[in-house]
């Protein structure tokens, strides 16, 4: 079998099938269990007519039976395309259309939308949660088809800033290249290390840094299913968790928790932030505790981690992103391409194993964003004099909600169907949650209110994209030369938009 994600959980099946794997709200999964359990999903799979190189959804919260749906698909020779459950059938069906998806594994709740979905076009085949439950227990399997190292495995859809999700591809060797990479880099990941995940499973640090990290090392993975600041606290210390990863608003949620200021978390070797802009006062939070809480800069595109602050350096230079990995290269250049000097902005661009090997179906965009060797995030960024990076602005509009990617584009689309709106644009607001949430700077006729866009939009929009903040004006929107809206000049003129309108949900 070649070197793949699925025959290092076989290895661990064989060595250590009595191991836990998985833990979840109190149940566990031993590496026996898992395998087995995915192998009885893949086969079911295929009797339903999946077969290699089909793309299959999974749609669900974090629960017990994803790990194993996931795992599943991948045996079956398909490809996991991980849905956000927060979606609306208008945004699942375009994923969907996108991935050119063939199925979808849905828990039981999720059944309507994909329903729904799945009636807008083509039709895909629904496989619920029931139905993978009922194989937890059976006959035992070893299943697993070998597609090879570098034919996808899953494809992990992330909004562009044309509004249009762009599907980033993961295949066996970049997965194992940024595992190899990590267990040089990161303490916290080795053979057997322990993980604890509170981000949902369907994005790239849950899938990649958390599930398929673990089943690689052999690992234990403790899944919450949402933040309860003093249970994962608690975690922590009951599990001796050596790796974390989340945004900002994790780690202030756990550091506000009573359990925080005596907790034992001197098991954490790997403690890294990334997705909106990291306080320095909760740096000094997690550095009081002897905790070296790192800021990266990464994407889905490189993996999720380029580069991240050195363990060495986190106290003397909080605010950089390291210099790259051993085998990762990040670099700040010029609009010609030339390296920018020190303390110059440009854009980052990088090079890695790691480095997804393309978009799916999308040979415009790739000629676009990998150019000579480099992907190029359209993030800005700038060295100082040692070579250390520090993220300074996004090229792009795109707004990071929570950590998560929202599509201005894509909700000015939405909202410019709403009777009423005239024209539309939106920007990013400072909010302290989340970092970043949504503004909707609106063009109205007469009748519109607040609450009407709110509630069409929430019709159309999983609830993290509908705007926190709507901005009806009479005045035509600030337009370039060239016709285009102005979001220069918009963002400029809303620059104390949350201290002159209040939000609206």
């Amino acid at each position: 079998m070649s070197a793949t994600v699925t025959s290092a959980l076989a290895w661990w099946v064989r060595t250590k099938a009595g191991d836990t794997a998985i833990v979840l709200d109190g149940e566990t999964l031993t590496y026996g269990e898992l395998g087995g359990w995915s192998s009885r999903i893949a086969e079911h799979l295929r009797a339903e007519g999946v077969r290699p190189g089909d793309r299959v959804g999974l749609m669900a919260p974090n629960s017990l039976p994803w790990p194993a749906a996931a795992l599943g698909v991948i045996k079956a020779g398909a490809v996991l395309v991980p849905l956000n459950p927060r979606f609306k059938p208008a945004e699942l069906r375009k994923v969907l259309d996108d991935a050119g998806a063939v199925a979808v594994i849905a828990d039981d709740p999720f059944k309507g939308a994909v329903e729904e979905a799945s009636a807008m076009g083509a039709a895909v085949e629904l496989v619920t949660f029931s139905a993978i439950d009922a194989l937890r227990d059976g006959a035992p399997s070893t299943f697993d088809v070998d597609r090879g190292e570098d034919e996808p495995i899953s494809i992990i859809f992330t909004s562009g800033s044309t509004g249009r999700s762009k599907g980033v591809v993961l295949t066996n060797r970049t997965l194992l290249s940024i595992v190899f990479e990590a267990t040089l880099v990161e303490e916290g990941f080795h053979r057997g290390s322990s993980t604890i995940l509170l981000l949902p499973l369907a994005f790239t640090p849950g899938l990649v840094w958390g599930l398929l990290m673990t089943t690689v090392l052999g690992g234990k993975l403790v899944i919450e299913k949402e933040i309860v600041p003093s249970r994962a606290v608690q975690l922590i210390e009951e599990h001796r968790i050596e790796a974390i990863f989340g945004v900002p608003l994790v780690y202030q949620a756990l550091a506000a928790a009573p359990e925080f200021a005596h907790a034992d978390l001197s098991s954490l070797k790997t403690a890294v932030v990334g997705g909106a802009a990291v306080p320095t006062a909760l740096l000094e939070a997690y550095a009081a505790k002897d905790v070296a809480l790192r800021q990266i800069y990464g994407m889905t595109e490189a993996g999720g981690i380029a580069t991240a602050t050195l363990v060495s350096e986190f106290r003397e230079h909080p605010g950089s992103c390291g210099t790259g990995g051993i085998f990762t290269e990040v670099q700040v250049v010029r609009a010609d391409g030339t390296p920018a000097e020190a303390d110059e902005p440009g854009e980052l661009v990088i090079k890695g194993p790691g480095v997804t090997p393309g978009y799916w179906n999308s040979p415009e965009v790739n000629a676009e964003v990998f150019r000579g060797g480099w992907l190029h995030s359209g993030d800005l960024g700038a060295t100082d004099p040692e070579g250390r990076i520090r993220f300074v602005d996004r090229l792009k509009d795109l707004i990071i909600s929570g950590g998560i990617n929202v599509s201005p584009v894509e909700l000015e689309q939405a909202l410019a169907a709403i009777d009423g709106v005239v024209e539309v644009a939106v920007i990013a607001a400072p909010d302290e949650k989340f970092g970043e949430t949504p503004a909707a700077i609106i063009q109205a006729a007469d009748g519109l209110t607040e609450t009407s866009v709110v509630e069409e939009a929430s019709k159309v929009l999983a609830d993290f994209k509908v705007p926190r903040y709507v901005v009806l004006r009479e005045d035509p929107l600030p337009r370039l030369p060239n016709g285009k809206i102005s979001k220069t000049e918009i963002r400029e003129a809303y620059a104390d938009l949350t201290t002159r309108f209040a939000k609206v949900r």
